[in-house]
């Protein structure tokens, strides 16, 4: 994963990275020329990890394709901050379709520039978690089994933020939502990512806002292969999570270096390369920050709750040799 390999040296003021990198190597952000593809005015929360993933992740497309790409955005939180009729803070080509369609109108939309000739265009799919993750999984299934030419991103908040906070197939064991009020009791959910590998499509990762470099490097990664391509990038939510707006970036880490969140990129079917923990923390660390779980430290602790969402984690430092050196 040649992003990893860059090393930032502080120099005692803001100038940090990206002036000591060639300018073929510096973030797609510290371009002036960038696309900003998700721009001023949108009403999104405060901290808000979904509109810093988006912009990341679009602007990396646009470049990586020369500003030939379309994006076809299912309803949810990503869709109703960005656009309160009769305003639009995207810039790039933005369609908006129902909860559960957009990989299904991704395809159609791909399919109509390739009858038009246009193999210049590409086509990006985006929603949540509620409709990526549940509503939306039978038309994205049928866009990894045909191997439609589109790249679909889940940014994956873990609920049903737009509509207030109700539980999804991504929120975490034992968590609190408004349907689910003493905790998630619904067991573990479903992983996307490991879905879709099971499809066997060309290109599967997931990424975090906590590297954002890593998220763009995969966001351009993605395009460099034709056929169906799945990014799920996880993307806390103050509101949600019950976690302050400054903490975004630090709480997503802590679900990378807890093995909470594997990090890992995958061709057909199988995974080459994942981004190892440097330090193993045990889960809690995790869970403590965010008031979702405050119920679990109560007395007495929930200790059987926090146990298995520690063996989850354990399983996953495991089954992808998180702790592993670098290959």
């Amino acid at each position: 994963m040649p992003v990893q390999r860059i090393k930032f040296y502080q120099t005692g003021s803001f100038a940090v990275g990206n002036r000591l990198l060639d300018p073929g190597r510096r973030s797609v952000q510290a371009d002036a020329g960038r696309t900003n593809a998700l721009t001023k005015g949108h009403r999104a929360c405060q901290g808000c990890g979904e509109a810093l993933g988006a912009r990341y992740v679009l602007d990396a497309v646009m470049r990586a394709t020369g500003n030939r790409a379309v994006t076809v955005n299912a309803t949810g939180c990503l869709e109703v901050f960005s656009t309160p009729f009769p305003e639009s803070s995207w810039q790039v080509p933005w369609l908006h379709l129902l909860f559960g369609n957009a990989p299904a109108v991704a395809t159609g939309v791909a399919a109509a520039l390739r009858a038009k000739g246009r193999t210049d265009v590409r086509v990006v799919g985006q929603g949540g978690d509620g409709g990526t993750v549940d509503i939306g999984l039978a038309c994205l299934s049928g866009m990894f089994e045909r191997n439609d030419d589109v790249l679909y991103v889940c940014y994956d908040n873990g609920g049903y933020m737009n509509t207030g906070v109700q539980r999804s197939g991504a929120t975490p064991h034992g968590a609190v939502t408004t349907t689910t009020p003493a905790g998630n009791s619904f067991g573990q959910g479903k992983s996307v990512p490991l879905i879709a590998m099971a499809h066997r499509i060309p290109y599967v990762a997931t990424a975090t806002v906590a590297d954002l470099r890593d998220l763009e490097y995969k966001a351009a990664r993605a395009m460099e292969f034709h056929g169906a391509r799945y990014l799920h990038v996880l993307v806390p939510c103050p509101l949600g999570w019950r976690t302050a707006s400054d903490e975004t970036i630090r709480v997503a880490r802590l679900a990378q270096e807890t093995g909470m969140f594997p990090v890992f990129e995958a061709l057909d079917g199988e995974v080459t390369d994942v981004t190892p923990i440097r330090r193993v923390l045990p889960v809690v660390e995790y869970l403590r920050p965010q008031g979702r779980f405050a119920h679990l430290f109560g007395d007495p602790p929930r200790e059987d709750v926090i146990g298995k969402l520690q063996l989850e984690a354990d399983r996953n430092i495991r089954t992808f040799g998180l702790t592993e050196p670098v290959r």
